[in-house]
């Protein structure tokens, strides 16, 4: 059961998969992946995660543009592709995603209420910058947060922080939404409200800690937020 969100002022969102559809990244080069894009998207995005979360282990931090590279070379590999210049093409994709359909008004509509919008994501400065900016939704967040200024990625509670740094609250002033089940789980181990945006209809994570409410897009935040 959703539990609505109260004592809140800041709302920060997660961006791939909670803001920007990462399975259309691959939409532009379909005719030249064929059968094989569905399983490239999903290779890439869960070597994506994957090689984040071992350099966080590692102590070996590269930004997210790297590991971006990385793990579409490995997805490449693994597929039998070889063709530079769609490597090339899929790279720049991620530097100007699309936004869901219903992210900029819902977006508006916390601002209008009063609410402090942040970003954060383990996404690097530059890749951010970009996507929100051909999204047309950077004029909407107060602050854009990239896990890069701490070098270690989310879940790690260091990266959390940068919230609550920045705006000097408490970890339950925070809503903290995001379509990732580890990243709500991180989220609410730190102390966030946290809205899991569980598009794909995924099972919850049997994890230490769990997202307060559970939603299937951004259309239905207005509802848990009273507006």
């Amino acid at each position: 059961m959703n539990v609505p969100m109260s004592g809140v002022s800041v709302c920060a969102f997660d961006a791939y998969g909670t803001l920007f559809d990462i399975k259309a990244v691959v939409d532009s080069s379909r005719a030249a992946l064929g059968p094989k894009a569905d399983a490239l998207v999903d290779l890439w995005r869960r070597k994506q995660l994957e090689y984040s979360w071992l350099r966080s282990l590692m102590g070996r931090h590269s930004d997210f543009w790297h590991v971006t590279g990385e793990s579409l070379d490995y997805a490449f590999k693994a597929l039998d592709i070889d063709d530079a210049s769609l490597r090339a093409r899929l790279m720049e994709s991620y530097l100007c995603p699309n936004a869901y359909p219903e992210a900029k008004a819902t977006l508006q509509s916390l601002k209008t209420a009063g609410y402090k919008l942040a970003i954060l994501s383990n996404g690097s400065p530059s890749m951010l910058t970009s996507a929100t900016k051909a999204a047309g939704l950077d004029d909407l967040f107060d602050v854009i947060l990239s896990v890069e200024s701490v070098g270690i990625y989310k879940p790690h509670p260091t990266a959390y922080r940068l919230v609550t740094d920045h705006f000097e609250c408490q970890p339950a002033g925070v809503a903290f939404l995001s379509s990732n089940g580890w990243d709500a789980a991180g989220g609410s181990a730190f102390g966030f409200q946290v809205v899991w945006v569980n598009r794909a209809g995924q099972p919850r994570e049997v994890l230490p800690a769990a997202a307060h409410a559970e939603v299937s897009s951004l259309t239905a935040l207005p509802e848990l937020f009273r507006l």
